[in-house]
């Protein structure tokens, strides 16, 4: 059994899980992966063979890490590729029914039987079936779609809920999930944000659910049960500037962290049934531009921002205490503006 990045095995002893980092950009390969371990980055992977066509938006690693999957500027705006220690893969043929837009974000379901994009064109999400041998018939399309753009999207730990973050209000929608897909539209959180929802992500729990908007409060945060959303937790006493840009909960432990427009651009607090804690002390080497992308490593000892600015992606040590000191760059760097990063 895989658990936060180790192999749990029969007898009881650990070993660890090979771990990968990607990152997607605004200039050709469009993607860049590396291998990763305790001393950073490795020699980045080949590029894949069939290379993307355009740009590279949401970026996600199956649960098994043995696909990794991509969205593009262009048609066919959601590319998937095998995975292995030895980089990418063959390409999967594309899905029969393409989203149509703009693949701005990408998750695959917890079972690894789902994969999911948010796109720029009407219904604004696309779910298709997942197997080894890649997309199956996408899913009907939600009876009330999203009101506007898809910005975000996560499926809920278990599995029995998405979430989509998009342009127009209410800037967030969630539904019940199940294997004959979509269910009825949850109601609306009683405090609606009050712009753009960026990036929306489940707690490891499942039991909490946040969004980075354009607009303050930047990050909010929600109560989450099989009832929806509960009553908006209080805002963090720091904000993560004037917009969220990126959220994600850790898997170990219980930390929170948001990527935003403002120094010092990535934003880490503790979190608990009671809401924020008090913000982390940021990194000794603060990102040198907006944060858009935020990763933790699932073992939770290490997190990963897309940064504005060379060298575009940085990584520093995780614990209890914070940040530590940031990774030596990776030997060749991402080769433009990014937007999105993954740990497999």
């Amino acid at each position: 059994m895989i658990v936060g990045g180790i192999v749990m095995l029969l007898n009881g002893a650990v070993a660890a899980v090979p771990v990968d980092i990607a990152v997607t950009h605004a200039v050709a390969p469009f993607i860049t992966a590396y291998p990763w371990s305790s001393a950073g980055f490795g020699t980045k992977y080949a590029n894949p063979s069939t290379p993307l066509a355009s740009i590279g938006y949401g970026v996600a690693f199956s649960p098994a890490g043995t696909e990794i999957a991509v969205g593009s500027q262009t048609t066919p705006w959601i590319n998937a590729y095998l995975w292995s220690s030895a980089g990418f893969g063959t390409k999967f043929a594309n899905p029969a029914t393409l989203p149509g837009g703009l693949g701005n974000t990408v998750a695959f379901s917890q079972a690894g039987t789902q994969i999911a994009v948010a796109h720029n064109v009407a219904p604004y999400i696309s779910v298709y079936p997942w197997s080894g041998s890649g997309f199956g018939t996408r899913f009907a399309n939600p009876a009330t779609p999203p009101t506007g753009q898809g910005q975000s999207v996560a499926f809920s730990p278990a599995g029995t809920e998405i979430a989509v973050a998009h342009n127009v209000s209410p800037f967030i929608s969630a539904y019940p999930w199940s294997g004959s897909g979509f269910g009825t539209k949850f109601a609306n959180p009683g405090t609606i944000p009050t712009q753009q929802g960026n990036s929306v992500a489940f707690s490891s729990a499942g039991t909490e659910i946040a969004l980075a908007c354009t607009s303050t409060p930047t990050l909010l945060t929600y109560p989450w049960s099989a009832s929806g959303f509960g009553t908006k937790f209080a805002n963090p006493a720091t904000l993560p500037g004037t917009r969220g840009n990126a959220v994600a909960f850790s898997l170990v432990g219980n930390y929170l962290a948001a990527g935003g427009s403002a120094s010092p651009y990535i934003f880490v607090y503790p979190w608990s049934a009671s809401g924020f804690g008090t913000k982390f002390a940021d990194p000794a080497t603060i990102p040198p531009n907006p944060v858009v992308g935020v990763a933790f490593s699932k073992a939770g000892t290490e997190i990963a921002v897309a940064a504005q600015a060379t060298p575009w992606v940085l990584a520093y040590p995780w614990s209890g205490s914070g940040f530590g000191t940031k990774f030596a760059n990776p030997g060749t760097l991402p080769t433009g503006i990014p937007n999105k990063v993954a740990f497999s």
